[in-house]
């Protein structure tokens, strides 16, 4: 079941899935390759700063660090992923927040590194922050206090780098949403037993909630994704439905030239390499693996953001004098107007907004 909405085009009006005018359509979409390229390139910058970091302090004191590799910081983010849906337990928090709160931690992944920001304290600031999203809200502290070892100031303090990496993008379209329509559409289909359509519904769903430790929501649409776990769990009423779509919508003239669905067959070979990846790499990975991999990153972490370290204190001197020289500047601004006899100061000009923009990184 895909919802549309109409655009007005020269001769005739057009329906265009809702979810195409989504961000999510727009910003967070990606080939294979395109995640490939994007997660070596942030993670060789990342090394590449590290090191810089490191040689800063002493000389020659990277020769010996292990970096992690892009597949090894995945391999840590899923694990964490998988950590969501026991915490959503434990709080009994909705499906829409678990898997909100996973696409947050995935998609903050796409702009970070875990050698900047641990995975651990990411993922508690993303289920926070989707509890308010998908409007199931929890207190600051009713939340900290029922996570061992964690101060509400360890949810707040990356709450806004979160946010602004999602590029405060929070509306999420989800695949377990998705099947829900196929399952309704399939209920108004001829020759339909209802349970083994109920017995279907319930495998698919698992295959969804696996479907989430992989990069399938990052490549294919909520639809696809959703289709191709109904395929695995009963290949017949996946096809019915694909075929029930298509000759619903087989245009008769004098219809507008709208594009023609896919065929039943174009729709599940769509489906099958999203099939493949959910039943490959919608496990958890193995703990002693990612123990490893997380026993190497506290000897790579960017020094920058150990509280304490000589990098760390390097980075806070900077922004402090950055922050000086800005309120000198704003200062010197007033004094002017004022002497000029405007008490309400000058009009801005756009050299004063550029220097009042410095970034503010962390």
């Amino acid at each position: 079941m895909i919802s549309t909405t109409e655009t007005e085009t020269p001769g005739f009006s057009q329906k265009i899935p809702l979810y195409e005018g989504s961000t999510q359509f727009r910003h967070w979409r990606y080939s294979p390759e395109q995640l490939a390229r994007t997660r070596s390139a942030m993670n060789a910058a990342a090394v590449q700063a590290i090191k810089d970091a490191f040689e800063a302090d002493l000389p020659g004191s990277s020769s010996d660090v292990s970096f992690l590799s892009a597949d090894e910081e995945i391999l840590l983010v899923k694990l964490y992923a998988g950590k969501v849906s026991q915490l959503c337990g434990h709080f009994r928090f909705p499906e829409e927040v678990e898997a909100t709160a996973v696409t947050y931690l995935k998609r903050f992944y796409l702009k970070n590194t875990v050698m900047d920001y641990h995975p651990k304290n990411v993922m508690l600031t993303a289920l926070f922050i989707a509890t308010k999203t998908t409007n199931h809200p929890i207190s600051l502290e009713a939340y900290a206090n029922h996570i061992p070892k964690t101060l509400p100031s360890d949810v707040l303090d990356l709450e806004f780098l979160v946010a602004q990496s999602l590029g405060f993008d929070f509306a999420v379209w989800h695949a377990h949403r998705a099947l829900w329509g196929i399952w309704l559409d399939i209920q108004n289909l001829p020759d339909i037993r209802m349970d083994e359509l109920r017995q279907a519904y319930d495998v698919a769903l698992k295959h969804v909630r696996a479907s989430r430790l992989t990069d399938a929501e990052l490549i294919y649409t909520p639809s696809q994704i959703a289709l191709a776990c109904l395929s695995l769990a009963s290949p017949s009423l996946a096809a019915a439905w694909a075929r029930s779509q298509h000759n619903s919508r087989s245009p008769t003239p004098p219809s507008p030239p709208t594009p023609m669905p896919p065929s039943e067959s174009a729709v599940l070979d769509i489906i099958e390499p999203i099939a493949s990846m959910i039943t490959t790499s919608g496990v958890l990975p193995d703990v002693e693996a990612v123990r490893e991999v997380d026993r190497r990153l506290r000897l790579c972490k960017n020094p920058e953001k150990v509280v304490g370290s000589n990098a760390h204190k390097r980075k806070q001197e900077e922004k402090e004098h950055k922050a000086a020289e800005k309120r000198a500047r704003k200062a010197e601004r007033i004094r002017k107007a004022m002497e000029d006899g405007d008490p309400f100061g000058t009009s801005l000009h756009e050299q004063d907004l550029d220097d009042d923009d410095d970034d503010d990184e962390d």
